[in-house]
């Protein structure tokens, strides 16, 4: 499928049904370690209700007009544990702690050895998100140094080591990913700003090692936490790690701008990178009107050039109710029409 100039695309995760997945519980965290207790279903029907609820994030996505799509991390806890907690190295049965951003200790694996990948995760995942659409299709995957953040280290002498190692697990899933159908990666780092000076120091060396061989599209995305999770009150108003990442090998950079709202003229530093603008606020209980979302698109295109920008929300879907998300999706695809004929 050919993209439009403008093409819109979702960060990565839809809201999962109740039906499938006790909400009320998952307000009030965003789990590191395995969480079970979260799903509703009985474990032997799991995966046939995560598909079927795949398949309907799918479908509103592309209903609401949204033109490159996810699977909706639908059948993910959290946008990184998934993937952290299948690798060799992490105990996930004795949990360690760690302090978070905000100051909240959060239980997270401990890492007893090498990290390695030893089977597939998420490619089952890209096979069923790519019989299942014809639109482009992105796959999103934990960055390296975001999940040496949300680990207990007890292992690595050298955390630089253990960012490479990681990367190189992501490197392997990437590749799969790809050769199941996936048009886009994008590595999710909101955890360069919790510590930007080991970020400085190895960060994009992870990332890099993390895109090496890929040869799709890929993204790398930043964003002051989910909305739910860190009220807009406590957001910093600008990214303490962001320039940094015009060196990396990434071909787009992920931004949130909306709910902080952020001053664009930092994007100048990113030169050269496509740029996914947060232009959906997901900290607001109502939905954007396309007027809104309009508005927002062309004060990005004062400082990007319509071919390199991609208007996206600001942070992943996942803590918001199905219908204000799918309000939210298409006054996102509307605003973008409505700029793109404009421009035309």
């Amino acid at each position: 499928m050919a993209l439009p100039v403008l093409p819109t695309t979702v960060v990565g995760s839809y809201p999962q049904p109740d039906w499938l997945v006790n909400r009320e519980m998952l307000s009030k965290t965003v789990p590191r370690t395995r969480m079970k207790e979260l799903w509703r279903v009985e474990e032997r029907f799991l995966e046939q209700a995560q598909d079927d609820a795949t398949a309907l994030a799918i479908r509103d996505m592309e209903e609401a007009g949204i033109d490159i799509v996810t699977d909706g991390e639908i059948r993910r806890e959290s946008y990184s544990n998934r993937f952290a907690t299948a690798l060799e190295g992490m105990d996930i049965d004795n949990p360690g702690q760690v302090v978070a951003r905000g100051g909240r200790v959060t239980e997270v694996p401990r890492i007893v050895g090498k990290i390695r990948r030893s089977r597939p995760v998420e490619r089952r995942d890209m096979e069923f998100l790519r019989r299942r659409t014809r639109r482009v299709a992105k796959m999103t995957l934990p960055g390296p140094f975001t999940m040496s953040q949300q680990a207990k280290n007890e292992f690595y002498r050298d955390t630089e080591e253990l960012v490479l190692d990681l990367a190189a697990a992501v490197n392997e899933e990437a590749r799969d990913l790809v050769a199941a159908g996936a048009d886009i990666i994008q590595l999710d780092e909101p955890w360069v700003r919790n510590d930007p000076e080991a970020a400085r120091r190895y960060a994009l060396k992870g990332i890099n090692r993390a895109l090496e061989g890929i040869a799709v599209p890929t993204i790398v995305h930043l964003c002051f936490g989910y909305a739910a999770v860190v009220p807009g009150e406590t957001k910093p108003s600008g990214y303490s790690f962001l320039a940094e990442l015009a060196e990396c090998d990434a071909d787009q950079i992920s931004i949130e701008a909306a709910q902080p709202k952020l001053d664009l003229g930092i994007l100048k530093d990113l030169a050269g990178k496509t740029i996914l603008l947060g232009v959906l606020d997901l900290g607001d209980s109502r939905p954007e009107t396309a007027d809104i979302v309009a508005e927002r698109i062309r004060a990005g295109l004062k400082h990007v050039a319509p071919e390199r920008l991609v208007p996206a929300p600001d942070c992943g879907m996942k803590y918001l109710t199905r219908e204000l998300a799918f309000a939210k999706l298409q006054a996102l695809a509307t605003g973008a029409a409505k700029v793109r004929a404009e421009i035309s």
